[in-house]
């Protein structure tokens, strides 16, 4: 079997493998956030706490959502030969995701916006790299061709949110807050995300479009 061969079995086993691989991670992310909501009885009290709560497990599972989105769209829309590093970054996001979800509960919310930045930011970056790989694959020659590299300006919109999120995470933790900063800083960190599942959704319908008319 020729070099040509096997990249070529790597590449159309890849999105498989991933996708599983990134499946597992997401259900155990999942059960253990099934557990939390089990085990906390304050949850299920009308009161501020129990609505911050909630509020902040809804904003986890959209960030699990939006990987889930991210990675998925990525495989489906470009295909590149793998790395070893690449079949690790599922589980350096499942781990990441995990302390997230441990981190949820009001007496811990400064930490927890903390590692929701680190989480942006690992996302970013693996977004990042994928699409330097995708680009340098000839099979997706067609759309690049038509899409530019990213600029410091597409650099700089990613770099904002998680510079937001960690800073309100440190200023939270030092205070102790559970009030309306931290009400408010939730509202927008949930909102980010919606956002981020908007414009990758509207990257990936403009790709699909793109290869369709080319």
């Amino acid at each position: 079997m020729t070099n040509n061969q096997i990249s070529q079995r790597a590449k159309a086993n890849f999105p498989t493998v991933l996708l599983t691989l990134l499946s597992i991670v997401q259900a155990l992310a999942l059960e253990l956030m099934w557990a939390h909501l089990s085990e906390q009885t304050y949850l299920y009290s009308w009161s501020f706490i129990a609505v911050l709560s909630w509020l902040q497990i809804g904003t986890t599972l959209i960030g699990i959502l939006l990987i889930w989105q991210i990675y998925s769209s990525l495989v489906m829309r470009f295909s590149w030969v793998p790395s070893t590093v690449d079949s690790v970054f599922p589980f350096l996001v499942g781990i990441v995701e995990f302390a997230q979800i441990n981190a949820l509960g009001p007496d811990s919310i400064g930490l927890w916006f903390i590692i929701l930045g680190i989480l942006f930011a690992g996302m970013a970056w693996i977004s990042q790299v994928s699409m330097l790989r995708a680009r340098r694959d000839g099979d997706n020659a067609e759309f690049f061709a038509q899409q530019s590299p990213a600029t410091f300006t597409d650099h700089l919109f990613a770099f904002i949110p998680v510079v937001f999120l960690l800073g309100i995470g440190v200023l939270i933790w030092w205070r102790g807050d559970q009030g309306w900063l931290a009400f408010i800083a939730v509202v927008c960190a949930a909102g980010m995300l919606v956002y981020q599942f908007y414009m990758n959704h509207h990257f990936t319908q403009r790709s699909y479009q793109m290869r369709y008319t080319a």
